[in-house]
């Protein structure tokens, strides 16, 4: 449990792991049970953030501050997915078009503005609910199911990208090997602490989280016939938005 733990934790973000020399892809792909926790370390982090900061500055000066940790200690992973995502699905007119823009690591107008809305969203709604003193929840449980959210997506869904065009430790490879057991796991893992953190509520929030992972699912499987680990990326920043707008609305 512990290498895995330490394999899911170096490849989700930039944290020491412990782990040393290179993690094949089906290594990271087992750690995908742990994933959840990953985000749980995660979302502990960014609590204790906005815990120190809003002693300090205003509301908004604290989410931007707490966004901007996020996107370091992750290496903006799921955002460059969600630009390289928007890129392909707004300017690709087959699955062929999709795949090879998504290749293009150069962001475009549909990647530029995608990120700015995210991101603008996160901020947004961090405010209104440091406002109302119920910052705490929403902040531990979006990067959880966003998290549980990235092995539903790896689990239900093929790998979009022929094998041969993939090297074995590119970021969307893992997702190929991704199982029923990683999913068992990782839903009762992200359940738990959903329900542990937010009571009914956070189950609700599980719950909606399904619901947009299912939606974008379909939505893949229609574009370019499966996921990749773009799509993947960017699904973790759609639940993470869904959960925060969810506690907003009932702050």
């Amino acid at each position: 449990m512990i290498g895995q733990f330490a394999a899911a934790l170096g490849f989700l973000t930039r944290l020491p792991s412990g782990r040393r020399g290179i993690v094949g892809a089906e290594d990271v792909a087992r750690s995908a049970r742990w994933f959840p926790l990953v985000g749980a370390l995660l979302g502990g982090i960014y609590v204790g953030i906005g815990l120190l900061l809003i002693r300090v500055f205003p509301p908004f000066v604290t989410a931007v501050i707490i966004v901007a940790m996020d996107a370091l200690l992750t290496g903006a992973l799921h955002l460059d997915g969600l630009a390289d995502t928007a890129d392909g699905f707004g300017g690709g007119h087959t699955r062929e078009d999709v795949l090879r823009i998504m290749r293009d690591h150069s962001i475009g107008a549909y990647g530029a503005i995608a990120l700015i809305l995210v991101i603008a969203l996160k901020i947004g709604a961090i405010v209104a609910l440091i406002e109302a003193g119920r910052q705490g929840p929403a902040l531990f449980l979006a990067p959880v199911l966003g998290r549980w959210a990235a092995v539903f997506l790896g689990a239900s869904q093929t790998y979009a990208r022929p094998i041969e065009h993939d090297s074995q430790h590119s970021v969307g490879t893992p997702a190929r090997f991704m199982g029923r057991t990683e999913l068992i796991i990782a839903t009762v893992i992200g359940l738990a602490l959903a329900a542990a953190a937010g009571g009914w509520t956070g189950v609700g929030c599980f719950a909606g989280a399904l619901l947009v992972s299912l939606s974008w699912s379909w939505r893949c499987r229609r574009r370019i016939g499966g996921v990749t680990g773009d799509t993947i990326g960017a699904g973790v920043e759609l639940s993470e938005c869904l959960v925060l707008l969810l506690l907003t609305a009932l702050r």
